[in-house]
């Protein structure tokens, strides 16, 4: 399914949120709203593991995001807000540099929240999010 974007977004963002690759706000109008499940990562698109490694793991989450939401007609760029759990604090600063190329100019609104563990114990981040088509 193809179609344009009926929706308009406006990105409320400070000099400091953009640094970190998110906004405190997105206000959209018009368009179709996705709720995301969680999702995870532990293996890449041709089937190899990707068990410890956070920075792949973060890309192919991104990757299935981006599929789903391709699916309906969006793209992770769509996304508006997310909630992104990671096991480990010392991820945070490379969680930060791949939303900041994984979004270019407009970031979706975000909170990072370090979790004990999943229902998997290889997984390191897990994403779920709201998008806007």
């Amino acid at each position: 399914m193809t179609q344009e974007s009926a929706a308009s977004r406006e990105h409320v963002a400070t000099e400091a949120s953009k640094a970190h690759g998110y906004s405190r706000a997105v206000v959209t109008q018009g368009g179709r709203t996705v709720y995301l499940c969680g999702e995870t990562g532990l293996e890449d698109a041709a089937g190899r593991s990707l068990k410890g490694d956070f920075e792949a793991q973060t890309r192919e989450v991104f990757r299935r995001i981006d599929g789903t939401l391709r699916s309906l007609g969006g793209s992770v760029r769509d996304m508006t807000t997310m909630t992104v759990f990671i096991t480990d604090p010392r991820n945070g600063d490379a969680f930060r540099s791949i939303r900041i190329a994984t979004f270019g100019d407009n970031y979706p609104a975000s909170a990072l929240i370090v979790a004990a563990g999943f229902g998997h114990p290889d997984v390191l981040v897990e994403i779920q999010g709201v998008a806007v088509i």
